[in-house]
């Protein structure tokens, strides 16, 4: 009988959802560390990152983080943005990415042992009891620790495991790779910008993957 064989497991990123959940709870995700943390303990089939673009801007801040993720070990799906003004007069855009993310554990929940979920979306909860119902777990993570709560309770509850997204910080925090000051003093030229990292007036801090992707949106996708 075999025991210790090594759980095969995939992630399933809501973008949006990560980003708005990290920056409610004070931190910015380092993806690169991300990957590495579930490869420590787990066989990582894939790791997917679903985002939705707006294909009427000339340049996406999004763009240089979906280029960095795609050469960096995630399937990467984008999907146009939708538009709209709102009753207010407010330019704001809407993206769902439940279904294209449904679809894809649907498709390959049969090669593993073990689903996890970056999301908080309660109409993901069909899909979680349909996974179930094939014999793989299923994690959610999200946060309980914002207010309001980032994930739906109706999610929570169905999910064979939730972890608070709080509780990866540590693991997962973006954290400075160049070399500080002592004592004021200039170190010289700073190094070259990391694979998709966008310059600004101000250099800012270089790191392992581009910040603030979603900054210069009028609205985060829904």
């Amino acid at each position: 009988m075999q025991t210790d064989r090594i759980e095969r497991i995939a992630l399933f990123i809501d973008g949006a959802n990560l980003y708005a959940a990290s920056r409610s709870l004070g931190f910015d995700v380092d993806y690169k560390n991300l990957l590495a943390h579930f490869r420590q303990r787990a066989y990582l089939i894939r790791a997917y990152y679903y985002t939705a673009l707006l294909e009427t801007e000339e340049y996406s801040p999004l763009r240089p983080l979906v280029d960095w993720l795609g050469y960096n070990g995630y399937s990467v799906v984008t999907k146009p943005a939708k538009e709209f003004t709102d009753a207010s007069g407010r330019r704001r855009v809407k993206g769902s990415v439940d279904i294209e993310m449904a679809v894809d554990v649907l498709e390959l929940v049969g090669h593993l042992d073990h689903v996890v979920l970056f999301s908080g979306d309660g109409d993901l909860r069909r899909l979680v009891e349909a996974v179930q119902r094939r014999g793989v777990r299923v994690t959610v993570i999200s946060s309980i620790r914002t207010q309001p709560a980032m994930i739906a309770d109706e999610l929570r509850r169905q999910a064979d495991a939730f972890l608070d997204l709080a509780e990866l910080a540590d693991h997962i925090t973006r954290r400075q790779v160049e070399p500080r000051p002592r004592g004021g003093a200039a170190l010289g030229p700073a190094p070259g910008p990391a694979p998709g990292h966008v310059l600004a007036n101000r250099p800012p801090p270089i790191r392992a993957t581009p910040a603030d992707p979603f900054r210069e949106l009028p609205d985060l996708p829904e």
